[in-house]
């Protein structure tokens, strides 16, 4: 396993423990995260988007479903699971369980850390998850 992937993995646990500043040791000071509003995020930002995704889902985990890597890329398809506790992208708190699937590229830069991320996400089937809007059809 690459030096990227162990830190991807440590940051995982970190997540899934709810440690949002060990996970965030994944992110290099300078990181910038395409994907989400307003993008492209910086550390801080990242740090306030998680914040805001805990608060909704504090039992919130990810798992990592697939994994392509090269030498400073690893492609990740994702699924974070939770339960809608707390107000999430503005929607009050339901109790409902939650999936989110999605796919993001983080390259690493030295020491292991990313300098740059790229996401999508299903952001459109979670807030039919929550209730937020109805399901299509």
């Amino acid at each position: 396993m690459s030096t990227n992937a162990d830190a991807l993995n440590h940051a995982l646990a970190a997540f899934n423990e709810g440690d949002i500043d060990r996970y965030l040791d994944l992110y290099d000071d300078h990181v910038q995260v395409h994907g989400y509003t307003p993008a492209p995020l910086d550390k801080a930002g990242a740090r306030a988007f998680y914040q805001g995704i805990l608060t909704g889902l504090p039992d919130s985990t990810l798992e990592a479903l697939d994994r392509i890597e090269t030498d400073d890329t690893i492609v990740v398809r994702f699924v974070q699971r939770g339960t809608h506790r707390g107000e999430l992208l503005g929607v009050p708190a339901t109790g409902r369980p939650v999936e989110l699937h999605g796919i993001t590229i983080l390259r690493f830069g030295d020491e292991a850390r990313v300098v740059e991320r790229w996401s999508q996400a299903d952001l459109l089937g979670l807030l039919v998850q929550v209730g937020a809007i109805p399901p299509p059809g």
